[in-house]
């Protein structure tokens, strides 16, 4: 808060003093001069609205300044007044302390469990948007990550299910596991199997009983040597590949979600070649979910493909991306009830002459 504003209190009183002094006997200001210290407490600290409170006390009793008609009961109940504004001060500056406090830890939390994503990863650009749906939440029950690791640069965009701060145990377990995986597994599909087992331990079904703790997940790798992608879905929405100004979704070999213990998790990864200035975008289920105020869902390939040909000429970098997809739904969304994560990736135009 700025320092100028806590002469603004004390200006009024100025103000008040000065035409309570001029003022004919019959003007009653007595309920103005009560108002102050409740209004300061609702600002300021204990210790500013006790000071104002004892000025404005002292101006009641003052003959050039006391408003006709006051007497002892009413100094009194202004005295009352005045100790239950410090008093209100007090305890709100003690909670405004606690929150800031709170916020700071939510803060670090999400930094230490989904730190931002670098905007350069090998050769892969990168821009990653986050937004918890719990309100006062920093952290939920979506993640992404981009990691270069022995197989190139690998990538998840993952929704754990439910979302808010129960499910931020979860996302940290999946992180680290995903985070370990891509230094030791060849293919992806062990990356998959490796999250959907960390996830049956968290829910204490190690076994092939099935497990009420699922999530949806998309795997992508680069590898060092190709110009393309590949991508491997266990129940997650597609993948959006931007290319020469058009949209399309890249829809891989369907698997379970992971954590299930269904039959048939093992996926297959999709191969899609690469072009110059083709971008990947990943994203949860908390953007298409998303509702205007007739019930309508937010159309994200629409409403991309719609941006993508009214700017023309090539694809947009990752950080444009994510920005208009999230500037987009939330003026289209009456309310948006869900996490949200985005992941835009473009591979570096110069990868096909580094190899070449």
């Amino acid at each position: 808060m700025p320092r100028q504003l806590w002469l603004v209190p004390w200006g009024v009183l100025v103000v008040l003093a000065v035409v309570q002094m001029i003022a004919p006997g019959w003007v009653q200001l007595a309920f103005v001069f009560a108002a102050l210290p409740p209004l300061t407490g609702l600002l300021f600290g204990p210790w500013r609205t006790a000071a104002l409170s004892v000025a404005v006390l002292v101006l009641l009793m003052l003959p050039p300044t006391q408003p006709a008609h006051i007497n002892e009961p009413d100094v009194a109940a202004m005295t009352a007044i005045a100790g239950f504004s410090v008093l209100v001060s007090w305890v709100r500056s003690r909670y405004t302390r606690e929150l800031v406090r709170v916020g700071s830890v939510a803060e670090a939390a999400q930094r230490a469990v989904l730190p931002p994503v670098a905007p350069r990863v090998g050769a892969v650009s990168c821009a990653g948007l986050y937004r918890a749906a719990q309100v006062a939440a920093q952290v939920g029950g979506d993640l992404y990550d981009v990691r270069e690791g022995p197989y190139g640069v690998r990538a998840l965009v993952a929704d754990v299910q439910g979302h808010g701060l129960a499910a931020v145990g979860t996302v940290a377990a999946l992180l680290g596991t995903f985070r370990e995986a891509l230094l030791d597994e060849r293919e992806l599909a062990g990356v998959a199997l490796r999250l959907d087992r960390r996830l049956r331990i968290e829910a204490g079904t190690a076994g092939p009983e099935p497990s009420e703790l699922f999530v949806t997940a998309v795997l992508l790798e680069f590898p060092p040597d190709e110009d393309a992608v590949r991508l491997t879905s266990c129940g997650h929405p597609p993948m959006l590949l931007l290319r020469d100004g058009g949209v399309r979704e890249l829809a891989a070999v369907p698997a379970p979600p992971l954590g299930l213990g269904l039959e048939g998790l093992t996926p297959h990864p999709l191969t899609v070649p690469l072009c110059p200035g083709d971008v990947l975008l990943g994203y949860t289920d908390g953007v298409t979910e998303a509702r205007n105020a007739s019930g309508a869902f937010y159309p994200l390939v629409e409403r991309v493909s719609g941006w993508c040909g009214a700017k023309g000429g090539p694809s947009p970098d990752p950080q444009a991306l994510v920005d208009f997809v999230w500037r987009d739904m939330t003026g289209f969304a009456s309310e948006v009830r869900d996490d949200v994560a985005l992941l835009a990736l473009r591979p570096a135009a110069e990868r096909a002459s580094e190899r070449a």
